[in-house]
């Protein structure tokens, strides 16, 4: 049976298991043998990464075709405009092109962990947060398109792909479950049972 570890990536901490540098990486919180990173997750961004023992989910999950939805809370500078949020919901051009539309909503500050180091804030200048959900995966794509609609992201936390969801894991907790089924491109629909790992 497939296994996959739902992992609370922290800020500063690569997606791989080794670093030539020293950096901190993924084998300073996974000590399970045989799991392997189904996508990555950007150094300076926090949140879900998925980790699976099997190829072919791992394949599943991380190949651009499967367009699974991966939901991300924003913290930009500014307040976010009605403006911004249609340009995101039809597609924002980029240096390699347009995106997607995406789905995206204003969200009231939700009550996280303190992020070390702390974000850098200016007191003349307000921030503010969004839900954001797409399915491409280009290379620091969400920080690209609020930098776009003129919001610069100042911290960003992956809270889901498909139906897996970060819950209650705080950072460098993981918790291992079980995959019955195939995630889909549509709603990754599968069934699971899991147990929490620290």
């Amino acid at each position: 049976m497939p296994k996959i570890i739902l992992f609370n990536k922290p800020y500063g901490v690569l997606s791989q298991f080794t670093d030539d540098s020293g950096r901190p990486t993924l084998a300073d919180h996974i000590k399970r043998k045989g799991f392997y990173a189904a996508g990555r997750l950007d150094y300076d961004s926090e949140g879900l990464l998925l980790l699976t023992d099997d190829g072919a989910l791992q394949h599943q999950i991380s190949h651009p075709r499967q367009k699974l939805p991966k939901t991300y809370w924003v913290q930009v500078e500014g307040e976010i405009s009605d403006e911004a949020l249609a340009a995101l919901r039809r597609g924002v051009l980029l240096k390699d092109g347009p995106t997607a539309p995406a789905r995206a909503q204003r969200l009231d500050t939700p009550v996280l962990w303190s992020r070390v180091p702390p974000v850098r804030e200016r007191k003349s200048i307000p921030t503010s947060w969004l839900e954001l959900t797409i399915s491409e995966g280009r290379n620091r794509q969400v920080r690209r398109m609020t930098a776009a609609v003129g919001f610069p992201t100042l911290r960003l936390i992956r809270i889901a792909i498909g139906n897996w969801r970060l819950g209650q894991l705080q950072p460098g907790e993981h918790r291992l479950e079980e995959v019955y089924g195939a995630p889909k491109a549509d709603s990754a629909r599968h069934r699971r049972r899991g147990r929490t790992r620290r």
